[in-house]
């Protein structure tokens, strides 16, 4: 390998270089090139229901607001005051008409627009209050609620970046609201690890860790109801993993889940009052055919590059902070227009797994420190990532897919990301 490897060198077809998780050069790259250039999600309309409503983000390292104005139109603003450059908003969220620096007292609105500038008779005839408003992300696109923004004025179309893959499953997601509604307002789980931020992205969609990383937590499961969850990960499984294009990633659930479909519409006998009652909603809004389609694709498991994970309930999103430092928001979610009991089971279901109590994102957290540690070790720098590489086929929709534990999510990723590195895609 030469001195200084290109992307390409790095990323080969079955395994990857371990400095594209350790070299801090290659992370404040991909932090431009990605973070700084691409579509990157920020937030949940529902977050932001009212007017003046607001959560403050970082689309990589740059701090906004997501915001609700009182005109009603969501904006993606800059955190940063037009004077000196403070941030004007230093609260996790909240409600407010006015946004204030504490420096000088530079006064803006929540639609962005400079209000009051203390003592501007001090300024000269040139001075106009209309030129100093917060700016806007340069480009910002929302889909079934989800907000995205961009801080590339010019760059790939957000319809050609999203792609109808990722189209589709925040299409499936959303419409399990029988309302046509998720509510991202149930709270927020944060957690970090001293790793980088790719290995909580690849593990999203890895389940061929499962049975390893997670076994106690099964074992748990099966002794205290006879569930038994870890045939999900195994190479029997009919599950499937699906490139879905640009670095995005979803799990196919229909091989597993079509008598769930079918269960959702026949109102079995066995299925729980406040189920049917949810099941009988969908079919109100949506049909029966429609219904058995949603119930048999859930629960959502989809990565959107390079931030944005649905896994089950939840809303994932990855905020890489340093090449050895990720921090991890998971917002659970409810579903409008269901029936309390579901909503409430929906939310234990969620913290069982995925709450700080919970049996597996600790498990998870371990492994990336793990990680972090044994990638420093480069004797031997290579990553293998060859598991199901040349058994991949052409599903019913056309994407690539592979059997669940294959190791495809960690190839379309990272050959993503290699492409987008080198300038070949955006």
């Amino acid at each position: 390998m030469s001195q200084h490897p290109t992307y390409q060198e790095l990323v080969l077809e079955d395994r990857v270089h371990g400095s594209i998780y350790t070299d801090s050069r290659i992370f404040e790259e991909e932090i431009d090139r990605i973070f700084h250039r691409g579509w990157v999600y920020v937030g949940h309309e529902s977050e932001i229901s009212g007017r003046g409503d607001y959560c403050t983000r970082f689309v990589g390292r740059q701090p906004v607001i997501l915001v609700r104005g009182e005109d009603d139109e969501i904006r993606v603003l800059m955190n940063r005051c037009r004077h000196r450059g403070a941030v004007v908003c230093p609260y996790e969220r909240g409600t407010a008409k006015l946004f204030t620096c504490a420096y000088h007292a530079w006064t803006y609105r929540n639609t962005g627009s400079l209000l009051a500038v203390p003592h501007d008779e001090r300024y000269d005839s040139s001075f106009d209050k209309a030129d100093y408003g917060l700016t806007m992300a340069p480009r910002q696109a929302t889909y079934r609620g989800f907000v995205f923004a961009s801080l590339a004025p010019e760059g790939q179309p957000f319809d050609a970046y999203l792609g109808r893959g990722p189209r589709r499953e925040l299409d499936l997601f959303t419409d399990l609201a029988p309302d046509g509604k998720v509510l991202a307002t149930a709270g927020v789980h944060k957690y970090a690890y001293p790793g980088n931020w790719k290995l909580q992205v690849e593990n999203n969609v890895d389940a061929y860790h499962f049975n390893f990383v997670h076994k106690s937590f099964w074992q748990i499961m099966n002794k205290r109801g006879g569930v038994r969850m870890d045939s999900l990960g195994t190479a029997a499984s009919a599950g499937r993993i699906r490139n879905l294009g640009n670095g995005h990633v979803g799990w196919d659930y229909r091989p597993l889940q079509e008598k769930a479909g079918q269960r959702a519409i026949s109102n079995h006998p066995k299925t729980p009052p406040w189920q049917q009652e949810y099941f009988d909603l969908l079919i109100d809004v949506h049909g029966a055919a429609k219904t058995a389609e949603l119930i048999t694709a859930s629960p959502a498991h989809v990565f959107v590059f390079p931030n944005l994970a649905l896994i089950g309930s939840q809303i994932r999103v990855m905020q890489p902070k340093a090449v050895n430092h990720t921090e991890v928001f998971v917002y659970p979610t409810l579903l409008g227009g269901a029936p309390e009991e579901f909503n409430s089971r929906r939310i234990k279901a969620h913290e069982a797994f995925y709450g700080p109590a919970g049996g597996g994102a600790t498990d998870d957290l371990e492994i990336f420190a793990r990680l972090d540690t044994g990638l420093h070790a480069d004797v031997d720098p290579w990553v293998l990532m060859a598991r199901g590489l040349g058994k991949e086929e052409l599903d019913l929709d056309g994407f690539l897919s592979g059997q669940i534990t294959d190791e495809l999510g960690s190839r379309t990723i990272l050959h993503h990301w290699r492409d987008v590195m080198s300038g070949i895609a955006q």
